[in-house]
């Protein structure tokens, strides 16, 4: 039985770890986290369990997590992160971070994207990107794996077989991609207040969005070269989901057929992404509340341009779903454990 602790327990990505590592038959939860200062009840946070559950959402001093843990969800803010996860190594634990802060392997790009210089810049060396059916074998023997950001999953995933097969221009990649309101996290802003995103609906961070060097650096490990993405993100006025919809340049010679060929040949055996064919497109609904992500692509022939249109929940296989897949992997647990409601 893995044991689990979460630190940063009662945010969005928090609370859908707690419900799938209750439910998961291989892993038990041993410490919640939080910095409010008076423990809260799980069941209070989440009257929706299955069972009632004795554990506390409490303060923790370092001393007292470091033992009582075989593996660290850190979902704690951005450059807060860094510190812990550093702690965490130091002391031979095993860590998943849903923050950005290990997701990077240059420090320069923190100041470039981030606006701050990298805290603990030692360890981007010792992090696997734990985008699971891409780094799999590497994420089995990671220390540190750095889950990644819920818009650079969909993205990333509905492009990396078109650029491992050569078939698109990767200078051409527009991605035009559309979050729930739940991307944005828990904490209380302007921008996500109900009457801002009520029936509304807007692009924000055009051209200068904190995930684009992540998409860049994923999609360049499948071109063999550095690739520069037009990435424009918008807010839908629901709880949760990311619809991207990519547009590319086909290859000269890359023929039709080929397409679907390099997905299903890239993704056949996967558990948790399902290519649709070309013509046949996902919607929200179809992956709300699960760790699947959906995939369809039309080409058109007349513009030699090429449409894919990939599904995310952006809490699960977006996040809290990607990061316990790649527990499970880690420690050698059926990959689906958790996972299958």
């Amino acid at each position: 039985m893995v044991r689990c602790a979460v630190l940063g327990a009662t945010g969005y990505t928090g609370i859908e770890l707690i419900k799938i590592l209750s439910a998961h038959k291989g892993a038990t939860l041993t410490a919640l986290t939080t910095r409010q200062p008076q423990p809260i009840p799980v069941n209070d946070l989440i009257p929706t369990l299955a069972e009632k559950s004795a554990l506390m959402i409490r303060r923790h001093s370092f001393s007292e997590l470091k033992n009582c843990a075989d593996v660290f969800f850190v979902c704690l803010p951005h450059t807060e992160a860094a510190q812990t996860v550093a702690q965490l190594l130091k002391a031979g634990k095993t860590v998943i971070d849903l923050s950005a802060d290990a997701r990077l392997k240059n420090p320069a790009d923190y100041v470039t994207w981030y606006g701050h210089k990298h805290a603990q810049p030692w360890i981007l060396k010792r992090a696997v990107y734990g985008l699971t059916e891409i780094y799999r074998r590497e994420i089995a023997n990671a220390e540190l794996i750095a889950n990644p950001g819920c818009y650079p999953t969909g993205a990333s995933l509905a492009l990396y077989p078109l650029l491992e097969e050569k078939l698109i221009d990767p200078d051409s990649i527009v991605i035009d991609a559309k979050s729930g309101v739940s991307g944005a996290g828990r904490k209380m802003s302007a921008a996500t207040h109900f009457c801002e995103v009520d029936e509304n609906f807007k692009a924000y961070k055009v051209g200068t969005h904190q995930h684009t060097p992540e998409i860049e650096q994923t999609l360049a490990g499948a071109a063999g070269r550095k690739v520069h993405v037009t990435f424009v993100p918008h807010l839908l006025p629901l709880e949760r989901g990311i619809l991207s919809t990519i547009y590319v340049r086909r290859k000269a010679g890359a023929k039709p057929q080929a397409f679907a060929r390099a997905f299903q040949k890239r993704y056949g055996a996967e558990r948790f992404i399902r290519f649709r064919g070309e013509g046949i497109f996902p919607s929200l609904k179809d992956v709300a509340l699960t760790n699947f992500c959906d995939i369809g692509i039309a080409v058109d022939l007349k513009s030699d341009r090429v449409i894919v249109i990939s599904a995310i929940d952006n809490l699960l296989k977006g996040a809290s779903g990607q990061a316990v897949q790649n527990m499970n992997v880690r420690f050698n647990l059926p990959e689906e454990e958790g996972l299958c409601r």
